[in-house]
């Protein structure tokens, strides 16, 4: 008996069919996935491109706002994800890089594009004080924006200077150019630490304390409330005796000023 030809090549389609979908049943059932973290289709690669890019967009944009280079930006990553982030969290990119920088001119290089961009800075600070002062003499014409607390004559009937009164406060000597009072001014403020600030060299003008405070970021509302005082310092630092490097934060302690 003679078999048709065709019927080999119908029975050979057929059980290939079935063959690849009993393949795909068990691919199903089984869950069978791409790898992790695997584009699983070529929209998804064109996602995951994309992304990148975008990102790789940003650090540029981010590392030119500094001055940096995206080598030098990439840099500052690695070093606040070691024990300089551990030290010093949120660091700006500039201190950071030029705390752990490798040379003289690494240190030079940073150092300089921290003055320019702190000298940016407060311009635009400066600038949008000016607009906040007038706006609150517009709307409070009766009040001062930065209050300086009254300051009793500086010098006893004798001739001698006044004496640092004990109010249970802090007592914070500070004076003009001077980066790390600026510092520890807002350490004190972000610690809610109520605080008796004495300006060291105002020569009895309010508006260098109140210049000084703006720039410090002394919060208005925190002079008003008295959780700080602002203060000439009219020669009670020298009174003190304590010496040394300022700022100064100091507290009587049993009748003696220590500093803390």
């Amino acid at each position: 008996m003679c078999i048709p030809s065709t019927l080999p090549v119908k029975t050979n389609a057929t059980i290939i069919s079935r063959f690849i979908g009993g393949l795909a049943t068990l691919a199903i059932a089984y869950g069978c996935h791409a790898a992790p973290g695997q584009p699983t289709s070529i929209s998804d690669t064109q996602n995951s491109q994309t992304q990148n890019s975008s990102q790789g967009a940003s650090q540029t944009e981010l590392s030119r706002e500094w001055g940096l280079t995206p080598q030098e930006w990439t840099r500052y990553k690695t070093v606040m994800e070691g024990p300089r982030g551990i030290y010093s969290p949120g660091l700006d990119p500039l201190t950071a890089l030029g705390i752990e920088a490798k040379s003289d001119d690494e240190r030079r290089r940073y150092a300089e594009l921290q003055v320019q961009a702190e000298r940016k800075r407060i311009d635009k600070e400066l600038a949008y004080q000016r607009a906040y002062d007038q706006a609150f003499a517009r709307l409070y014409p009766n009040e001062k924006v930065i209050q300086i607390s009254p300051d009793p004559t500086s010098a006893t009937s004798s001739g001698a200077i006044s004496p640092l009164k004990s109010s249970g406060r802090l007592a914070v000597f500070v004076q003009d150019n001077c980066s790390a009072c600026i510092v520890r001014v807002k350490d004190l403020q972000a610690q809610k630490q109520p605080f008796d600030l004495y300006f060291i060299g105002s020569q009895g003008d309010d508006e260098k304390i109140r210049r000084w405070a703006i720039l410090a970021g002394v919060e208005p509302a925190g002079v008003r409330n008295r959780q700080i005082t602002l203060n000439h310092d009219a020669g009670r630092w020298l009174g003190l005796g304590l010496g040394g490097e300022l700022p100064a934060v100091v507290r009587e302690v049993n009748g003696q000023w220590q500093r803390q």
